[in-house]
């Protein structure tokens, strides 16, 4: 049985395939720390435990979602213990990995860039614990951060969407600024100036992931500017970008999962991250002890992992064949992005190799 809960919750899954037995204690209104306790069957788990803090909700069919697909993935594989816990607020990120740390968990994935301070924190009062904070920036002894490559990704949406747009401006809208987004946002801005070299790209971060409203406000203040083609990055509140796109008769792009479906009238392509594969490879490293302190990149080259989901019917075959070419080139390293001196927090440029 699975049950959505919120941050001072967890749910503690054993491996066992039958028989495994749980017990959950939420906890009171006057506790401060998530609490729990769990117990498994004979046939028990392999003793690795592994824990993940989300800062949304599992059925966001988005990041979090993705989030724990991947402990859950890694619970099969590895007969790990997992747990989680979602909804985790800013202020309350220490709490909940300072909590899991001292219950023994072998691996703590933070998910997402946000959760960087409270790891840098947290980490060096327990050295045995391995913490790996997804799209993070941090690297040390026992913290490794794992990163898709979004620039790669959203680079090749920029060629769409230049190549689609008619008022010659583009958007790009998040939930928050961090280094992971700001890569995202200067690979679509490359991949569009690559097509059209005097489009206008603008951004908006709504501070929120996953409230709707405030999505659906930036949206419609987006199109209002003149902006025909939208790029977002949201968790629950991505559905709303898209379906707005597609009331206004704008364009868009999905994120994470493929999300075609849901406006398929809007939906350019999708910029897909199965960062539940990316995160039980970790795990699998993690539990060989083969896991170091640094930063996991994986981009195009593992196709299995970035991709762009299915193309909506509106984009011409001549336009997916020229993505498709720029795809290659990247993985090939034809094309390559390099520091250059323009300004800005993420300064990448494009450069081209010579056959």
């Amino acid at each position: 049985m699975t049950k959505n809960l919120n941050r001072r919750q967890f749910i503690w899954f054993g491996s066992a395939a039958l028989g495994t037995s749980l017990m959950l204690k939420a906890c009171s209104s006057n506790q401060t720390t998530p609490t729990a306790t769990t117990t498994t069957a004979a046939g028990g788990t392999s003793g690795f435990k592994i824990a993940i803090a989300l800062p949304g909700i599992i059925t966001d069919k988005a990041w979090n979602q993705s989030g724990y697909e991947g402990v859950t993935l890694a619970k099969q594989k590895l007969n790990a213990e997992i747990a989680y816990v979602e909804k985790v607020a800013q202020a309350d990120q220490t709490e909940v990995l300072t909590d899991f740390a001292r219950k023994g968990y072998n691996l703590i994935f933070a998910h997402g860039g946000q959760f960087d301070a409270a790891i840098e924190q947290i980490a060096p009062q327990f050295p045995q614990t391995f913490f790996v904070g997804v799209n993070g920036n941090l690297k040390a002894e026992n913290i490794a951060s794992l990163r898709i490559d979004h620039l790669q990704a959203s680079y090749l949406c920029g060629i769409i969407g230049a190549s689609m747009t008619k008022s010659n401006k583009l958007a790009y809208i998040a939930g928050e600024k961090f280094p992971a987004t700001e890569g995202e946002l200067r690979g679509f801005e490359l991949g569009a100036k690559s097509v059209k070299p005097n489009i206008q790209v603008t951004s908006t971060f709504t501070g929120d992931w996953n409230d709707v409203a405030k999505a659906k406000e930036a949206t419609l203040a987006i199109i209002s500017s003149g902006a025909d083609v939208i790029y977002q990055w949201l968790d629950n509140a991505s559905a709303v970008v898209l379906q707005t796109a597609s009331e206004k008769g704008v364009y868009a792009f999905g994120n994470t999962n493929d999300q075609l479906d849901i406006a398929p009238k809007a939906v350019l392509t999708s910029a897909v991250k199965r960062l539940n594969l990316a995160i039980a490879y970790l795990a699998d490293l993690s539990h060989k002890k083969q896991i170091k302190g640094q930063i996991y990149t994986i981009g195009l080259e593992r196709a299995d992992i970035l991709f762009l989901g299915k193309f909506g019917e509106i984009v011409p075959e001549v336009v997916q064949q020229q993505v498709l070419n720029a795809k290659d080139d990247i993985v090939e390293k034809k094309i390559i992005f390099t520091d250059c001196q323009e300004a800005g927090k993420d300064t990448r440029c494009v450069k081209k190799v010579a056959e």
